[in-house]
């Protein structure tokens, strides 16, 4: 039987499978323009395909979803049975994705409450997981929104780039912009406050950045019992020797999960990209 609340959230999530569908997690792409043809991420195209257009410097650009699609979804929800919609996404402060899904809940069949995440990636989909998971427990509209900024509360994230170029391009560098200057001679540790991209720390060499990530992920998560998302872009064996160090120096580790981040991430952030989230495991 599905939960009476439905739980709805948007491709940068970047959740896996398994996970969508063991708790009947409806998703809406973003879209990403190459060379002037859109396609829906993950859909339509991936992280891979984007690394591909990203080095040969195609022109690439991403959008929001259209609120028409967020009605859909939402009007379908209420078709299987759900009473009301929760619905999770990327930060405002990086998309128009939250206004879009507000716009789309308008004229729903059904109560509609749109959250923003402040965050991205597992910024956000840790959220959306316990989300559903409330749902499913028999939560309400505003126990599972509850449930979802409980988690966003408490859940960090820390990547590292290889270059600032790419975030420049997108516009979506915010803070980080007063790293510009020194771009070529340091690998930047960045996070995100507030829903925006800052500069946490610089650090001379890709090495000694990653070195810098795990620690951080280490601090952040402390002795209680965490998950822990390692996520990266065309740089997958970085991404397995962080995960595989992580259960010797975090005590409370619960899961660790390696995800390969989508197009819409890859445009802004670059190949080479390597982040952790760290989240209360429940």
């Amino acid at each position: 039987m599905s939960p009476s609340v439905a739980v709805v959230t948007d491709s940068t999530a970047y959740l896996p499978r398994e996970e969508t569908s063991r708790l009947g997690i409806a998703t809406v792409p973003l879209q990403v323009v190459v060379g002037g043809r859109p396609l829906d991420d993950v859909a339509q195209i991936d992280g891979a395909t984007m690394n591909d257009a990203l080095r040969e410097w195609a022109p690439v650009t991403t959008s929001r979803p259209a609120p028409q699609r967020f009605a859909d979804v939402y009007d379908e929800a209420a078709a299987r049975g759900a009473v009301a919609v929760v619905s999770i996404h990327l930060s405002g402060e990086m998309s128009g994705t939250v206004e879009a899904a507000r716009a789309g809940a308008e004229d729903a069949l059904i109560p509609v409450e749109v959250v923003d995440s402040r965050s991205i990636a597992m910024g956000l989909g840790f959220p959306v997981l316990a989300a559903a998971e409330a749902a499913a427990r028999g939560a309400t509209m505003t126990e599972t929104a509850d449930a979802a900024r409980r988690c966003m509360d408490s859940t960090r994230s820390f990547f590292y780039v290889d270059t600032l170029e790419y975030l420049r391009r997108g516009g979506r560098i915010g803070a980080a912009a007063t790293l510009l200057g020194s771009a070529l001679m340091i690998k930047p540790l960045l996070h995100i406050t507030d829903g925006v991209i800052v500069p946490l720390e610089k650090v001379r060499t890709a090495a000694r950045a990653i070195a810098r990530l795990e620690d951080l992920a280490v601090q952040a998560a402390g002795t209680g019992p965490v998950n822990v998302a390692v996520q990266h872009l065309a740089a997958s064996s970085r991404a397995e020797s962080l995960a595989a160090r992580l259960p010797q120096r975090i005590p409370g580790l619960v899961k660790v999960t390696v995800v390969e981040v989508g197009a819409v991430i890859g445009a802004h952030a670059g190949p080479g990209m390597l982040g952790l989230t760290v989240s209360p495991a429940t």
